[in-house]
């Protein structure tokens, strides 16, 4: 993407952010879905950033896609999970894994916020472990029937469609399929999770699938391709989470800095506080970290994208892709931690910024890859393979 095009997005980013920000802030006080978020999204042409103009997107490359998610990710968590949901795990295994015919039905309704996506992967007891996975499929006639439950899943009770993952109904081979699935019919049925904390502005559902038709041509890549597509489809939504917490560690910044330089205790501005400095340097240090490593991030995946068949490109794409994803998770929740003690009493409430991101940034520390697994895979990929946790 040229420097003129890439400016250009990035300025309706900018639109698009400003225009939503008053009306994400009243949804949140008042606990409630954004739906305006669909609408501004369309009028700005900002649904399909990375896919290319001939699908009916904007063709951003990784780098411009991830500052355009930094700058979303500042107006709140829930704002950024609904373009990951949608655009970097939704559209994009569409785009790496799908034939011309899925791209051409699908990526243009995508871009246009006439067909909303996700991905489900996730179940009630397969999170970390997706082969523990219950969910089935089998081949009847010129379609298959998918049945099972998939959880916790972002966009999932609002999407049209949703890419999704099973296993055979045979017992061999036991290797998961992808599949773009239609949501309409009695056959899908969604529920609203609406207990969480925070991120209140963006749905999180669930789904449960009974028999539920699925077109032959709609199965993503060849049968047994599963794996591949879901854990190629995460290195896209970790870098989205590394981006949007970049964005969460900039507003902090902005605000803890205001606020700091306006209130004033003992006398004096509490930004005089050398405690209280001590958080704005934490903070500051924070960002100027995962900016960097995010833009590491994402130019490795830029590489990655143009090189699809190259496997060692592919590798460090995928590590310092998690790599940022832990870094930049832990660092977006130490410094919305700190801006909330900057802020004091005041920032233990939903009525300011800082709060809400503390509440809402702390799921991306489990989602997209936990603490836990993203450490066990940076560790292996220094010792060796043979060093893995889980084989």
């Amino acid at each position: 993407m040229n420097d003129l095009k890439s400016a250009e997005l990035l300025a309706d980013v900018e639109a698009f952010c400003q225009e939503l920000r008053p009306i994400e802030e009243l949804c949140y006080v008042e606990h409630r879905q954004n739906e305006q978020t669909v609408e501004l999204a369309r009028k700005h042409n900002v649904l399909a950033m990375p896919v290319p103009v001939e699908y009916g997107g904007r063709g951003a490359d990784a780098v411009t896609y991830a500052r355009a998610l930094a700058r979303i990710g500042r107006e709140g968590t829930g704002v950024r999970t609904f373009f990951s949901g949608h655009t970097s795990i939704g559209e994009y295994p569409i785009l790496r894994f799908g034939n011309h015919e899925q791209k051409a039905r699908y990526l243009p309704l995508a871009a246009r916020g006439e067909c909303i996506l996700a991905f489900g992967l996730t179940e009630p007891d397969a999170g970390s472990n997706p082969l523990e996975m219950t969910s089935t499929y089998r081949r009847d006639g010129d379609r298959f029937l998918l049945n099972g439950v998939k959880y916790l899943i972002s966009n999932g009770a609002i999407a049209d469609a949703v890419i999704v993952f099973a296993y055979p109904e045979a017992d061999t081979p036991r290797r998961m399929s992808a599949f773009i699935v239609d949501t309409a019919g009695e056959t899908f049925e969604t529920e609203d999770l609406p207990a969480k904390l925070g991120m209140f502005t963006a749905n999180t559902g669930m789904f449960q699938m009974t028999e539920h038709p699925v077109p032959l041509e709609n199965l993503l890549g060849d049968e047994g391709d599963g794996f591949r597509i879901a854990m190629g489809t995460l290195v896209s939504g970790r870098l989205s989470v590394a981006a949007g917490c970049l964005g969460v560690i900039e507003d902090c910044l902005t605000e803890a800095v205001d606020y700091a330089r306006s209130r004033h205790q003992h006398g004096k501005p509490i930004g005089r506080h050398q405690l209280v400095q001590e958080h704005i340097a934490a903070i500051e240090m924070h960002r100027a970290a995962t900016e960097a490593m995010v833009e590491r991030a994402a130019r490795a995946k830029q590489a990655g994208d143009e090189s699809p068949g190259d496997a060692a490109v592919a590798r460090q794409a995928d590590m310092h892709v998690a790599q940022a994803k832990l870094f930049a998770s832990n660092a977006g929740w130490d410094a919305a931690d700190r801006a909330v003690q900057i802020f004091g009493g005041r920032g233990f409430s939903e009525l300011y910024r800082v709060g809400r991101h503390l509440q809402d940034v702390r799921v991306c520390r489990i989602y997209e890859g936990t603490d836990e697994i993203l450490k066990l895979k940076v560790a292996a990929a220094i010792l060796g393979k043979e060093f893995e946790a889980f084989k």
